[in-house]
């Protein structure tokens, strides 16, 4: 019998022009939330397509605060879900956007939104995906536990799906590494959360 390949899609080219940033969060601790946003996209299989989900999760909490699903791999995507992002920001201290190398984030419209926002900007080394893993273990979270890797409904239908899955996720689900708080819970109640645990939960990229 010969094994079948299971056919996967590419999210990510970053052999393009455009320039590319250095990885400003390597060996910093994330200790308040909107201190770093990372960022990545993956892909829903639908009956005949693909589907792209671009989200950006805050490193701290653990909160999607950003997010769009298309049918396609243009930076709309990716910039739509900055947009959201931006407008659901709450704290006003510095931020470092977080991604691979691929060309949607080095793009002149999101670059030029970071840049109007004076977000700071970094990005994998080589575009090793272990330099993006909170951001790649979000989207194994979304798409395991919420049964989203295939679907057979429309992508209108699979949008709602989507959008009901991260809202669970933010405000049901108890993260481990949150002191089993939700990421909402996390992201919200951080100025009134016990010290013990805001040393607890710093994370080491």
């Amino acid at each position: 019998m010969i094994r079948q390949r299971k056919r996967k899609a590419i999210t990510t080219d970053s052999k393009h022009w455009m320039k590319k940033y250095c990885n400003l969060i390597k060996d910093i601790t994330i200790t308040k939330p909107e201190q770093v946003w990372v960022s990545d996209i993956t892909y829903i299989r639908l009956t005949n397509y693909w589907g792209y989900l671009s989200l950006i999760t805050d490193a701290f909490s653990r909160k999607i605060i950003g997010y769009c699903f298309r049918n396609d791999l243009q930076a709309e995507g990716c910039v739509e879900a900055l947009r959201m992002a931006l407008n659901n920001r709450i704290y006003d201290h510095p931020i470092i956007h977080h991604s691979d190398r691929g060309s949607q984030y080095c793009s002149h419209q999101y670059v030029h939104l970071l840049n109007q926002h004076n977000i700071k900007i970094s990005m994998t080394d080589n575009g090793d995906p272990y330099e993006n893993a909170l951001a790649e273990r979000v989207n194994g979270i979304i798409k395991t536990e919420f049964n989203l890797h295939q679907t057979h409904l429309g992508f209108d239908q699979t949008y709602n799906l989507v959008k009901h899955s991260i809202k669970a996720y933010n405000e049901l689900r108890p993260h481990g590494s949150c002191d089993y708080l939700t990421p909402d819970q996390a992201h919200l109640q951080f100025e009134t959360l016990p010290k013990r645990w805001k040393n607890y939960n710093k994370y080491y990229f």
